[in-house]
């Protein structure tokens, strides 16, 4: 596996080539931004081949629904490199994210966004802030795989895969590692999420001991990014899972001065895509007052990819002191600090004519002077013990007293299976639940063996047989029971690998 920002990877490249790239223009400020940024990218004299396709909010109205075409498709399978401005997602009737879909039908299974302050040239409380963001692309939440069960309940399941954790989280301390970074953190929510996110923090745990050179540290999400946002300097690399990476991503963008000026990779084995993380931002669209920063950005980390970090560093350089020299679009113009207010043009122009420049003042990008390789060896899977031990049957029932319910399900004669207990949202109701719990009409009944002991203070659960849950179902529709779906309980190598009901 290759890192994106690495140049010494890419030692098999015939450099007097020219590199194909696939460029999607985008949406809004898409094309703007994107002609700004390749000017800037020819004239520092980036030896690369542009190939346009079009995907986004005119693919989706022309009936396609999934915002891509064929031809699409297979431009990406000839360049296996994407350049790609904001898109936008038609609003209603049900159109999927392009984003996600590119992300995860490409295998680009990290995202990484590094955000450095560009004090006191773009404004910032925190002018001392390094920090990257490491998210886990391609599953999580963002799996998009969502029901509506019942009348008041709608699900969405969140998918969290042992390869999925191990990829990103070695390429967090890979990553670290080739960069000279002295720290790692997990953000997680596993106090709640035992299973996914706990399966997340484990896995960071496991790998970690690889890596006994990095400090590595563990935060729950909310208090994470609360200190995140309140001293980012004691932040250096932060790996999480696909929503927490996202929205952090934007916080750590914002308070280190602009969403608009970052620019992220996506990473595959074998395709990887370039992005500016802010939006396709149509109310400005055909001003030409748009920043082209953030696209620039993921362009300089697109050119040391491809193995053309010296002149990424060239471009990288010629930006910086751009911002120095005050000529700022009208999203950083500072009366105190700027010298003119420019448009999108005149940005792309000041930065080619300091093309060959070095900033004076803010860091020198040093992107050609990288060396490594990061490594992400293929998954092996390790066998364990699986064994069937009771089943969670989700009813939709119009009652509102949990007893009336529990009572009926309690006589239910299916063979070797009896209730255990009934959740509501997940808050156990039955038996023994509080009047004040409120409950909708989607109940979670929970059967185990007949000669489980459930009674103990450490449940002890027998193994069953997949008939013996076919045998309930049976008897539960004959009852005349609304099952809506189920979800079977199993133990791996004689662990619990299911939640506990809240209160039970």
């Amino acid at each position: 596996m290759e890192n994106e920002l690495l140049v010494k990877q890419r030692k098999t490249q015939n450099t007097s080539k020219a590199v194909k790239i696939a460029i999607a223009e985008g949406d809004g400020i898409g094309p703007e931004i994107m002609k700004a940024t390749l000017k800037v990218l020819h004239a520092a004299g980036a030896n690369i081949e542009t190939e346009a396709m079009a995907i986004g909010e005119q693919v989706y109205l022309a009936g396609n629904s999934s915002g891509i075409e064929k031809s699409a498709w297979d431009t990406i399978d000839s360049t296996k490199i994407i350049l790609k401005a904001p898109i936008t997602t038609p609003q209603g009737k049900g159109y999927k994210s392009l984003n996600v879909t590119l992300r995860k039908s490409l295998g680009l299974f990290a995202n990484i966004r590094p955000v450095t302050a560009l004090h006191p040239y773009v404004k910032t409380n925190f002018p001392n802030m390094d920090v990257v963001i490491i998210r886990e692309n391609e599953e999580d939440l963002y799996a998009g795989i969502e029901h509506q069960q019942t009348e008041d309940v709608v699900q969405c399941l969140k998918l969290i895969t042992r390869p999925g954790c191990e990829k990103i989280v070695r390429y967090a301390f890979e990553y670290a590692k080739a960069y000279g970074r002295k720290k790692v953190t997990c953000m997680v929510k596993d106090n709640i999420m035992k299973l996914t996110d706990g399966l997340f923090h484990n896995v960071f745990k496991e790998i970690a001991l690889e890596y006994p050179e990095i400090k590595s540290e563990s935060q729950i999400i909310d208090i994470g990014s609360a200190k995140l946002a309140a001293n980012p300097e004691n932040y250096d690399v932060i790996v999480t899972s696909n929503l927490y990476g996202d929205i952090i991503s934007d916080i750590a963008a914002e308070i280190g001065g602009s969403v608009g000026m970052a620019g992220s990779s996506n990473i595959g084995r074998n395709v990887a895509m370039f992005e500016a993380i802010h939006g396709s931002a149509p109310d400005i669209a055909g001003q030409k007052i748009a920043n082209p920063s953030g696209l620039l950005n993921a362009a300089v980390m697109m050119l040391a990819h491809i193995g053309q970090a010296k002149v990424a560093d060239k471009v990288k350089n010629a930006w910086l002191s751009t911002l120095e020299d005050g000529y700022h679009t009208a999203d950083i113009y500072q009366k105190e600090i700027s010298v003119k207010k420019v448009n999108t043009d005149e940005f792309a122009e000041q930065i080619i004519a300091r093309l060959g420049i070095q900033p004076k003042n803010l860091n020198l990008s040093t992107l050609s002077k990288g060396s490594g390789t990061i490594h992400i060896p293929e998954y092996s899977r390790k066998l364990r013990k699986k064994e069937l031990v009771g089943v969670d049957v989700f009813i939709d029932w119009q009652g509102a007293d949990p007893k009336i319910i529990g009572t009926k399900l309690s006589e239910v004669n299916a063979h070797n299976l009896k209730l255990k207990m009934i959740t509501n949202r997940g808050v156990k109701v039955f038996p023994n639940g509080l009047k004040e719990t409120y409950c909708t009409d989607h109940w979670r009944c929970r059967f185990v063996a007949l000669d489980a002991k459930i009674k103990s203070e450490t449940p002890i659960y027998e193994p069953i047989e997949f008939e013996h849950v076919v045998a309930l179902l049976s008897k539960l529709n004959q009852k005349g029971f609304d099952v809506i779906k189920t979800e079977n309980l199993y133990e791996f190598d004689g662990k619990r690998a299911f939640s506990l009901g809240q209160g039970e």
